[in-house]
């Protein structure tokens, strides 16, 4: 019995050496870290620093031009780290380290912060409408010499008469604007009737591809000449797409629409606010947002499927950081980050945002003119407009109001901006029976 024993706690203490034997010539796996540039403004970076056999939760550094510029405490293998008071146009160089021990360090990451834009533009307004109540209601620039506005402009027939069939779009050829009739249905979903009925939204991929809404109609053109018309399930507030076959209507009641390039279909969106605007991202996710009288909505759509990420009711609390009105217009230009605008604010939401978002703009002035739209090219070149012709610019660093243009008559409610042009529409009153139709030009 004795000998069994002593055979069993041998066994024990072989099997003990073995592994003491394997655990030893294991190499031991030593912590890496590896830091990438995610994004950049004037002022701002977002870097993505990933690390591997690293033990967590650890503290790390964050060296810029090899002083430390902040702390973090790290649990997560994968985390975005961000950088803000930088400068414009300037280079910086960045390093992580651990804070315990001088080594592992990521590599060395070059960055160059964007360079601001000017403010400086040249304005010029011109006005439409000889009676009734002409409006325009979005714009679509193609290049400087080839500009649509849509909306409803009411003009005298020959005898001197108000003519009540509207010219609903007005095209800039490079030297003057020329009034025009795009024509679509009486009756949807008949597809009976004709007339140029009040256009509410235009968008413009290139000359080739312009599509045009009324109510649930769109009619395509081409190098300026409108080659065909077609009712869709959705009433059209605004449009946005990515291609000739990636197109989004949004509407009122919560309405969402995707083009795929052979037809439309209706995008279940969960809500009946009216949705205002909507707009993409380059990795496919589209944003829409809206309100009505007691709420507002801001609406996330991917693979065709729509999810509400926010949604507030009026009254709204105030919270800094956070948004406290309705949500009116929206763009983005990267997969990270959503520009959301309210009467009084712009919001900078990340993509998994339900409700949060710096607040960029600086100004308290809702009473001087509340924002109603949003469009930009980079984060750098940034414009709203909206009630009594208030035009504002965000050039990466700084903002200007444009208060030459402030008219208390006027409203400006749609607009589009590329390189230095930069076009607004609306109305103006005259008195309570007339309003003319308003575009407002600005370049650098």
């Amino acid at each position: 019995m004795q000998s069994i024993s002593l055979l069993i706690l041998l066994l024990i203490l072989l099997l003990l050496s073995a592994q003491s034997c394997k655990q030893a010539t294991e190499p031991r796996l030593e912590p890496e870290l590896a830091l990438t540039l995610e994004d950049v403004s004037c002022t701002e970076a977002w870097m993505q620093l990933k690390t591997t056999n690293l033990q967590l939760p650890t503290t790390i550094n964050v060296l810029k031009n090899n002083t430390v510029t902040q702390t973090f405490s790290l649990s997560t293998h994968d985390t975005l780290l961000y950088i803000d008071s930088l400068l414009p146009n300037q280079t910086y160089k960045f390093k992580v380290v651990l804070t315990n021990t001088p080594q592992p360090t990521t590599n060395e990451l070059s960055i160059t912060t964007m360079d601001t834009t000017s403010h400086e533009f040249s304005w010029q307004s011109w006005e439409f409408g000889e009676c009734g109540s002409s409006s325009l209601y979005d714009v679509a620039i193609i290049d400087e010499n080839n500009i649509w506005a849509v909306g409803e402009i009411y003009m005298r027939d020959s005898l001197g008469n108000c003519d009540p069939n509207a010219y609903n779009a007005v095209h800039w050829d490079g030297t003057k604007w020329e009034l025009k009739r795009i024509m679509f249905y009486t009756f949807c979903p008949q597809s009976t009737g004709n007339g140029s009925y009040p256009a509410t939204s235009i968008f413009a991929l290139d000359n080739e591809n312009i599509v045009i809404s009324s109510t649930s109609q769109i009619a395509y053109l081409k190098n300026g000449v409108q080659i065909k018309r077609e009712c869709i399930p959705v009433s059209v507030n605004k449009l946005w797409g990515s291609s000739s076959s990636d197109l989004y209507a949004v509407g009122n009641n919560g309405n969402i629409a995707h083009w795929d390039g052979v037809s439309w279909r209706k995008i279940e969106s969960g809500t009946t606010i009216d949705l205002l605007d909507v707009w993409g991202s380059p990795n496919g996710t589209v944003w829409a947002c809206g309100e009505n009288i007691y709420k507002t909505v801001l609406v996330k759509i991917k693979n065709n499927l729509a999810n509400i990420v926010f949604e507030g009711t009026y009254p709204m609390q105030q919270v800094k950081n956070r948004f406290s009105d309705g949500l009116l217009s929206l763009w983005t230009n990267n997969k990270n980050f959503i520009y959301v605008l309210s009467p009084n604010n712009l919001y900078r939401c990340e993509n998994n945002t339900t409700g949060e978002g710096r607040e960029l703009y600086p100004y308290n002035d809702y009473f001087k003119g509340a924002y109603l739209r949003l469009r930009a090219t980079s984060i750098n070149n940034l414009f709203t407009s909206g009630n009594k012709s208030t035009i504002t610019h965000f050039n990466g660093f700084s903002w200007k109001i444009y208060d030459e243009l402030r008219n208390e008559d006027q409203l400006l409610v749609g607009s589009d901006v590329v390189d230095n042009l930069f076009v607004t529409v609306g109305e103006k009153y005259e008195n309570i029976f007339n309003y003319k139709g308003l575009i407002i030009v600005g370049k650098k």
